[in-house]
């Protein structure tokens, strides 16, 4: 019987699978070739370390230890395929062959992970197929929390990502990053991707904390990333430092965002001197020269809209008026009910809380937003700043039963005692 497993042995572990199954699994994609293979040998690894480590302690690098030992599983995995298929024994051995290789450096298994992003980005899949697969096997997301980045079920989205791991199946999509030629019609998708990954952990689908500095911090290394791989070819495009910008910009503020005890602190009520300046410093350097490229896109108009924000030294002083003419810029050419969302909100600021709630009313007419809480609870605080006090309750308890995450849902139940 194994000795038991000390609790705090096993928090350790739920850590590191979150911030480094990721690498892991990019590298055992690359020295195996198969991504089912290199997953359950991934997990089987992380199964072997909580019981392994309780008796000989955990390794000062465990990465290495994960990526090994996954090696080791996945050999016996396909010796044993090649016992009971034996059309298989020529793949099976090359693929024995690989997983032999020597170990790779730092700097290679780094990579892995942007090799893996793009071959689940590849355009033999379907976008959707591109954005949840990266999501799930890259990042490690569950399908619950990509689901709701996409306003979707869990079932809908399962499947999109089976279908997206047969299609890599069948086609034989190699792991590897596009050339340079190739960069153009794959980069929007590995864009988007990031941008969930950034915006999941900047604001937490569901659970006990507002951030998750792990998603935010690799969202940015990939985005540093990509420019660099741009860098190496023609110059990075103006979207690939909108995106950076618009993330660090968002990032500089994470200390600010929750109380010591975890409580929510909106915008208006954060204190800015606890943003980043450094990282404020950079992202306006990044959104300027995208905007002087004038080949910008939606990424860099948002940056913009969060380098204004950074410029103000409190919400009353911030130029509104120039945050509804970039918006106004945005929605011709990313139309999204959120953008519409965001719009609204920007113009209760500008213009009061009764051009709001019109603005924002007209957005939920179309429906889509049904299920957003923040829709909800936009329209709420319009209702709460009209003084229209049994309108804001019904809104906010309609967000509150769309909100898992907790300072969330503790931020709305206070506003509905505060209404009381």
């Amino acid at each position: 019987m194994p000795a038991p497993v000390p609790e705090q042995l096993s928090r350790t572990i739920e850590t590191l699978y979150r911030s480094e199954s990721g690498r892991v699994l990019a590298t055992l994609v690359r020295l195996l070739g198969d991504l089912d293979l290199a997953e359950e040998s991934m997990h089987e690894a992380f199964a072997v370390a909580l019981e392994s480590w309780t008796q000989a302690g955990i390794p000062d690098n465990p990465r290495p230890w994960l990526i090994s030992t996954a090696r080791f599983k996945a050999i016996d995995a396909i010796r044993r395929r090649a016992r009971f298929d034996g059309a298989q024994r020529d793949l099976v051995a090359h693929m024995e062959s690989r997983v032999n290789d020597a170990p790779s450096g730092d700097e290679e298994i780094e990579d892995d992970r942007l090799r893996l992003i793009f071959t689940c980005c590849h355009p033999a899949l379907p976008p959707e197929g591109q954005v949840a697969l990266t999501l799930r096997e890259v990042c490690g997301l569950t399908t619950e929390e990509i689901a709701r980045a996409f306003l979707i079920t869990p079932a809908t989205l399962a499947q999109r990502i089976v279908r997206a791991k047969a299609k890599i199946r069948e086609a034989s999509i190699p792991y590897e990053v596009p050339t340079p030629q190739e960069l153009p019609e794959r980069l929007d998708a590995v864009l988007q991707v990031i941008y969930l990954v950034f915006n999941e952990g900047y604001s937490a689908a569901a659970g006990a904390e507002v951030t998750r500095a792990e998603l935010t911090g690799e969202a940015i290394r990939l985005g540093r990333l990509l420019i660099e791989l741009q860098a190496e070819a023609e110059g990075p495009k103006p979207e690939i430092m909108g995106l950076l910008a618009l993330m660090l910009l968002h990032e500089s503020r994470r200390a600010a965002r929750a109380s010591s005890t975890g409580e929510l602190i909106l915008l208006e009520n954060q204190d800015r001197s606890l943003w980043n300046r450094k990282q404020i410093a950079e992202g306006m350097a990044l959104v300027e020269k995208a905007l002087n490229s004038r080949r910008f896109g939606p990424y860099t108009l948002q940056a913009a809209i969060a380098a204004v924000h950074a410029e103000a030294e409190s919400t009353a002083a911030t130029d509104w008026r120039q945050i509804v003419a970039i918006y106004d810029q945005l929605v011709r050419i990313q139309p999204s009910p959120v953008v519409h969302l965001n719009r609204a909100v920007a113009i209760a600021m500008r213009d009061g809380p009764e051009a709001g709630l019109a603005h924002i009313d007209a957005v939920l007419e179309h429906g889509e937003l049904a299920n957003y809480y923040l829709a909800h609870a936009a329209r709420a605080d319009m209702y709460r700043r009209l003084g229209r006090t049994a309108e804001a309750r019904s809104a906010y308890e309609k967000a509150l039963t769309l909100t898992q995450q907790e300072p969330e849902r503790r931020f709305l139940a206070r506003r509905l005692e505060e209404l009381e």
